[in-house]
């Protein structure tokens, strides 16, 4: 992780970056459950999964959003700030076992309230080692002015 300046005007569309993936494991499951208090079987009881649909535990959304934003955190930029995140959906299943990372595209930029700053909105897709994506967010950014 290191700083790196970068300006609204810096910003360009379509300008997409990928990061390394993640594999997730039993422990993830474990770890969030405890934090969130969501410990639903869907999460943490494979025999009761298995007469579900989706056969095995599934990844709590909450968890694999958490993730995602993570492997984007490569980069502190001191120029910018998060106004936080539209249009979240969990899209597919995601199992123990399963890699993702994450792919960040620059789809929106505007001017904000306060002129000495504009707005960016970077498309977050996070997809799973087939490429399908399992998760879509809007990330909203509030960023200086040169």
């Amino acid at each position: 992780m290191y700083f790196k300046s970068i300006f609204f005007e810096d910003y360009q569309l379509d300008d997409k970056r990928v990061t390394l993936g993640r594999t997730i494991t039993e422990t993830d499951f474990v770890v969030h459950a405890g934090h969130t208090g969501d410990f639903f079987p869907h999460h943490m009881d494979e025999e009761w999964c298995k007469t579900q649909p989706f056969k095995h535990r599934i990844a709590h959304g909450t968890m694999i959003f958490s993730i995602g934003i993570g492997l984007t955190a490569s980069e502190i930029n001191p120029e910018a700030f998060s106004k936080g995140y539209d249009r979240l959906r969990f899209v597919k299943p995601v199992f123990i076992g399963d890699t993702i990372h994450s792919e960040i595209t620059i789809s929106e930029k505007a001017e904000a309230k306060k002129p000495e700053y504009g707005t960016v909105t970077e498309h977050v897709e996070i997809k799973n080692q087939h490429g399908e994506v399992v998760l879509v967010c809007d990330h909203l950014l509030l960023v200086k002015k040169k």
